[in-house]
Order: C-alpha cells, then structure tokens, then sequence
C-alpha cells in the first residue's frame, strides 16, 4: 500500500515531497497539503513517512512485521536518536511499538561532492555494467552532459 497523507495533520512542510526518491509526493497548490500523485509507483521506501514531522503520513507495514489490515505510525524523534514504529492492529485491541536508531544523516548534512566524481571513461562507457545506459543518459553523442550543455543554471540553496 502506499504512503497516505492525513490532510488535518498536514502543514505543508514540504519535506516529504524532498525527500522522495520516486517524486511522486506533492503539494497540493490550493490546500497547501502533500499527497501521493501516483501511488502505484511509491515503493513503500518510508523516506516520506520517517521525514514528515507532523507523523501525518501512514503506510502499510512490511508482513514480515505487520499482519494485513494494520496501520503503522512512525514517530522521529531526533533528541533520542530512535523512531518509533507503532503497529495498530485491525481489531484495535493489540498495539505494537519498535524501536530502532536513527542510522541517516541529520537532514540537510549530507551533501554528496558530484562535481568531484570524476566522469566514466569511455571504456567504462561501452562495458556491460553500463549497457543501455548511454540512449537513457544521452552519452551516445560522446559528451558528458552538464548543466551548461543543457542550458541549465546552478541555482542558490541546491546542491550539484
């Protein structure tokens, strides 16, 4: 099942929507509210529900934890340095909390240096790791695309 917004609890922080590998968590232009654009393409990763601070995003559980008709709620909580995971059960009579550590970086530390990896050789290029890759990527005309041959700008407040 994928993630699911509570609307009342949603303040239209945004960071869900930032932090969502899939890019499908948006904001809502009239009710400034996030929502899932496209729910079958969510792969239930929990960066949205671990980042909201509000805890307005639930989401099934994994059956390896959660039987069906469940519904989690994942609480973060930076002081102590865990998130809470508490499992409701469809009956509603029993009630399951884990804890597990934080392991990721505080938000926003972790800014990764691209502009010091360097680019794929064309050896690397033309091997099998990389096969099809270069269509996808527009390598196949030979040259590395940057912003500047895409016409783009670097942009204050966003890392390349």
């Amino acid at each position: 099942m994928p993630t699911f917004v509570y609307m009342t609890r949603c303040d239209g922080c945004g960071h869900c929507v930032d932090i969502c590998p899939s890019d499908i968590m948006h904001i809502d232009t009239t009710y400034r509210r996030a929502y899932n654009i496209e729910p079958n393409m969510c792969w239930e990763c929990y960066s949205c529900v671990k980042a909201c601070p509000q805890n307005a995003i639930d989401v099934r559980g994994y059956a390896d934890f959660a039987p069906l008709g469940h519904s989690v709620r994942a609480v973060r909580d930076e002081e102590k340095g865990v998130i809470a995971w508490r499992i409701k059960f469809r009956n509603g009579k029993k009630d399951l909390s884990l804890l597990a550590p934080i392991t990721t970086k505080p938000w926003g530390k972790y800014i990764p240096q691209l502009r010091d990896v360097p680019a794929p050789t064309q050896e690397q290029r033309d091997s099998q790791y990389l096969y099809n890759e270069p269509k996808y990527i527009r390598m196949d005309d030979g040259g590395i695309h940057t912003l500047e041959t895409n016409g783009l700008k670097i942009v204050e407040g966003v890392q390349y």
